[in-house]
């Protein structure tokens, strides 16, 4: 779990998550599961952020029964699709979800 003051300091991307969202036109329960995965998660070095933000976006978005591709999470968060398809099963591992295996 994370504090209060996790979510102060990572403000700047809960709100790229949230724009990526309303781009990729994904409900509330996906967008809250987007920024508990990623304030849960995030790494400590900067450059490793926006992956983990995307990974965190696309797991929301699955978990919530909205999937997306990866593609169009990257897109929308402005990194690749193998930084998406490298980080989205441990996160949703770390959080007790059993990734599908297709």
């Amino acid at each position: 779990m994370y504090s209060a003051r996790d979510r102060v300091e990572n403000q700047q991307w809960i709100d790229a998550l949230s724009a990526a969202a309303a781009e990729l036109e994904l409900g509330s329960e996906a967008r809250s599961n987007a920024v508990d995965l990623f304030v849960s998660h995030v790494p400590d070095a900067e450059r490793s952020k926006p992956a983990v933000a995307a990974a965190a976006l696309y797991a929301g978005a699955l978990v919530a029964g909205q999937e997306r591709s990866q593609r169009a999470v990257a897109e929308a968060m402005g990194v690749t699709r193998l930084s998406v398809q490298s980080k989205w099963k441990d996160l949703l591992s770390d959080a007790g979800f059993r990734p599908p295996t297709w």
